[in-house]
């Protein structure tokens, strides 16, 4: 059997982007496609909820769990802000949702193949790149191989920090959810000595959400630790009342301006985290998977020669340095730093900002309305600052689904 045209790593969020968009029916050059995907066990990540914005009707749109046309943030002494950020909505993807719809094109794909096996190594042969197993042997090789799999430590870099939650589905006795706005950021919770917390709340309808606790700090808290923020949270901010959990998910994303190539060899390339897809200063992943991964399906299936996009610019990549440096070494508020955030910024071009799709003047005017000396402060001090390795992460979750 000749080798295939591409070979994906890791069957999650961004394996399976890429090869449904490989797949696509109506290609110009049909590609053959290998997804190599773990054996069931640890290495699969449990089921998960991916967060992204987008106008009505996108590629994934009879899949979503539910979507909303309003935003709202709490600071710490309540008062809210609300958004309408049309044409844009805040959506809710469940990943077993997900996997079912990929799995669907996927099946129908003549040239397409996977496979199970643990993953140990993945390198450059002589007419492409191949993938070795644990006891040594190649399982595959191909022209092209796009590995997935998370690093096993991060980059060296000038912040490292880490956005951590634990989230509940719960069932309430009586309505407490409004199902038409998702709370982005509760601050009316315990701030940590380092960092930051908030609560978050995606309504599924008036008695049915998912509600979370998430910290950016240097370390992730234990169970306990979670479940009594969980308890704070739900009974004595929000007051729900009496509640069935109805399934959990956590998560640890690191926060980090290192820099993650986006080639390990000639013909190895990463995607995903591992190739810097997930926003150093939100921790949202999945929209940059997506517009990676088309953008190589694309010019693949034109037969076209690949030029890896990187995910986010110049640009975005600096003011989150600036802002990861800021928030951690005390000199801004982080709940005072994202309330007037979206207390200032209009819905839409906040969610541009956020996505790093904004123009140079409107990042100006969003600067301006941050702590301006601060912020300028740590500007000047960043090119001084040395890049250190930072600790091994913690096994993560999955992607964050809040900012």
């Amino acid at each position: 059997m000749p080798d295939p045209d591409v070979v994906i790593v890791g069957a999650g969020a961004a394996g399976l982007s890429l090869a449904y968009h490989l797949c696509a029916p109506g290609a110009a050059v049909p590609l053959s496609v290998v997804l190599v995907d773990a054996p069931p066990g640890p290495l699969r990540p449990p089921p998960r909820t991916w967060c992204y914005w987008e106008p009505p009707g996108g590629t994934y749109e009879s899949a979503l769990a539910a979507s909303w046309p309003r935003l709202r943030v709490r600071a710490a002494d309540g008062t809210a802000t609300v958004a309408d950020p049309s044409p844009y909505r805040y959506k809710m993807l469940r990943s077993d949702a997900f996997e079912a719809l990929v799995g669907r094109r996927l099946s129908g794909a003549a040239s397409f193949r996977r496979i199970e096996a643990t993953v140990t190594a993945v390198r450059d042969a002589p007419n492409g790149g191949e993938v070795l197993a644990q006891d040594g042997r190649v399982l595959v090789r191909g022209r092209r191989v796009f590995d997935s799999r998370p690093l096993r430590r991060l980059p060296p870099a000038r912040t490292t920090l880490l956005q951590h939650f634990m989230g509940w589905f719960v069932r309430t006795e009586r309505p407490s959810f409004d199902p038409t706005t998702a709370d982005l950021m509760d601050f009316r919770t315990p701030q940590p000595a380092r960092g930051l917390s908030f609560g978050y709340v995606l309504p599924l309808d008036p008695q049915t959400a998912l509600v979370e606790y998430t910290e950016f700090s240097p370390a992730p808290l234990d169970t306990e630790g979670y479940r009594r923020a969980l308890r704070h949270y739900t009974q004595e901010v929000l007051k729900l009342g009496e509640f069935q959990v109805t399934a959990q998910e956590r998560g640890v994303i690191p926060m980090t301006d290192g820099h993650f190539p986006r080639r390990a060899g000639r013909s190895v390339h990463r995607i995903g985290t591992a190739g810097g897809a997930t926003r150093p200063s939100t921790g949202y992943t999945f929209a940059a998977v997506q517009r990676q991964s088309r953008s190589v399906a694309d010019r693949l299936r034109a037969g076209r020669g690949l030029r890896m996009p990187a995910p986010y610019g110049v640009r975005p990549r600096a003011m989150d340095a600036v802002m990861l440096r800021a928030l951690d070494s005390g000199r801004v508020d982080g709940s005072d730093f994202f309330t007037r955030l979206f207390s200032g910024v209009p819905g839409e071009r906040l969610l541009r900002f956020l996505d790093g799709g904004s123009h140079f003047h409107e990042d100006l005017l969003i600067g301006l309305r941050t702590p301006v000396a601060p912020m300028l402060r740590t500007v000047v001090e960043l090119p001084f600052l040395t890049r250190r390795e930072p600790p091994p992460p913690p096994p993560t979750g999955h992607e964050k689904s809040t900012p």
